[in-house]
């Protein structure tokens, strides 16, 4: 039998008593052979930690100081001994079969060095919403290519794994970013290295009340390092004018969303 690789799954927590579990049995319950599960906590105050301790013979887990998600992840990475990486924040869930059909992928492209998926879009129920944004991104994702992905961000975060080696030649995640800091590693990787697309629904993305993409600051400190980034990787001005056209419509329309899921929350 062919020894299925060993992948790594990283989650940043902090204060999701209410959603981690929920994350963590997702992860536990892939039944995928060669799997390394850490959590890394920047020491929570609610009920994160019990949760942690409950599970603590299936996953490893650290609880301490750091500075930010971004760091947390780095830190994931760093502790990580398995050849493929993901993270998976502690509100979002993998679905199932996830890392079997990535340690497919991988297989049946060898010379390939990351690999993304569909991703659905969650309210804190577990219901799918905005499935109009989502067929969105899987047009971008069946065509997509760098030039598309300076345009918009298409690629979901937890539907995205890499191998560990390709920190070699691109690194590790930007910890000046707080809003973007996935979409600039897509953006390092692509210019060095084309995704595989996997035609499947890998993971879920939870939207919450206490959600960064929901709070009232997110907007224009999203735009402010959206735009840095831009520039750093834009191949001519053509590309800056097609992203900001594109922000400047979608800023409009997750907008009304928000405060439509607002709302609803406080009915």
């Amino acid at each position: 039998m062919q020894t299925q690789p060993k992948i790594s799954i990283i989650s940043p927590s902090l204060n999701q008593g209410s959603f981690i579990e929920e994350t963590i049995l997702s992860v536990l319950s892939q039944e995928y052979e060669n799997l390394e599960y850490i959590v890394v906590d920047g020491l929570s105050t609610d009920k994160t930690l019990s949760i942690l301790r409950k599970y603590s013979d299936n996953l490893t887990w650290i609880s301490e100081k750091d500075n930010g998600q971004t760091n947390a992840i780095n830190k994931g990475i760093r502790l990580a001994t398995g050849e493929i990486i993901g993270y998976l924040n502690s509100d979002d869930i993998l679905l199932p079969n996830a890392l079997k059909s990535v340690a497919q992928a991988f297989r049946e492209n060898p010379s390939a060095m990351w690999i993304t998926g569909k991703s659905l879009i969650i309210d804190e129920e577990g219901k799918s919403i905005r499935k109009l944004i989502t067929k969105y991104k899987n047009l971008y994702l069946k065509t997509h290519s760098f030039k598309s992905l300076l345009v918009a961000d298409y690629i979901s975060q937890p539907a995205t794994f890499w191998k560990k080696e390709i920190i070699s030649d691109v690194g590790y995640l930007d910890e000046s970013l707080d809003y973007v800091m996935d979409y600039e590693y897509w953006l390092r990787i692509y210019q060095n290295f084309k995704p595989v697309f996997i035609n499947q629904y890998l993971a879920s993305f939870r939207i919450h009340h206490a959600s960064k993409t929901t709070s009232g600051s997110y907007t224009k400190k999203y735009i402010d390092e959206e735009r840095k980034i831009i520039v750093q990787y834009s191949i001519s001005k053509f590309w800056l004018l097609l992203n900001k056209s594109h922000r400047f419509l979608t800023n409009f329309v997750y907008s009304i969303l928000n405060i439509i899921f607002l709302k609803n929350k406080k009915v």
